[in-house]
């Protein structure tokens, strides 16, 4: 008898454990802050990370003459958010470090993201405004991915992940955002975390 009522009491015990922790709730895969920044966007707009916190943003590093992986990172950076507008999601920002900030001045990154099909264009801040030194720190520090200048040509070496930020201006996970980008995940990740902030 006893043996009977264990398996219905641990399932029960359970339930309540899995409800009281939230079981279907965001699991972070990271814990990385990050460090403050204050920015100009391609509107010529102040962008910081005070600014942005309360709603959860995807990151990305690129820049406007690449000739290698942004095109296509901005191209599924756009892919992914038109999952986002299939799911009515609306409480979330994109946002994409320039890691060539002497060439690419807001005019520069407003004309850039003119040449992709985003589905919503109020949701991006391409950001400019800071020494090469300033993005290679930020992107080392607060993204653990690198930055630096091919001094044969005039590229800068990049990584090629998504970043999702919480709430509260901490990344939490990445993603490819170059090959195999895993854009249902993507969705249902932001989805979650937004739901969780509520």
């Amino acid at each position: 008898m006893k043996k009977i009522l264990f398996l219905p009491c641990l399932l029960i015990v359970s339930a309540i454990l899995l409800s009281a922790c939230g079981g279907g709730n965001f699991k972070a895969e990271t814990d990385w802050k990050v460090q403050n920044f204050n920015y100009t966007n391609q509107n010529g707009e102040k962008v910081s990370l005070d600014s942005l916190k309360g709603k959860p943003w995807l990151a990305m590093f690129i820049f406007t003459s690449c000739t290698t992986v942004c095109p296509p990172m901005t191209m599924n950076m756009t892919a992914i958010q038109k999952d986002f507008k299939e799911k009515g999601l609306k409480d979330y920002n994109i946002v994409g470090f320039s890691v060539d900030p002497k060439t690419d001045t807001p005019e520069k990154l407003k004309k850039y993201l003119k040449q992709y099909p985003v589905p919503d264009i109020s949701k991006w801040d391409l950001l400019t405004g800071y020494s090469q030194d300033d993005i290679a720190n930020l992107a080392l520090k607060s993204f653990k991915t690198f930055v630096k200048d091919d001094p044969n040509s005039n590229q800068v070496i990049h990584g090629s992940s998504f970043f999702l930020v919480n709430q509260e201006g901490v990344v939490v996970k990445s993603y490819s955002g170059y090959k195999e980008v895993p854009y249902d995940t993507i969705a249902v990740d932001m989805e979650t975390i937004i739901e969780d902030g509520k």
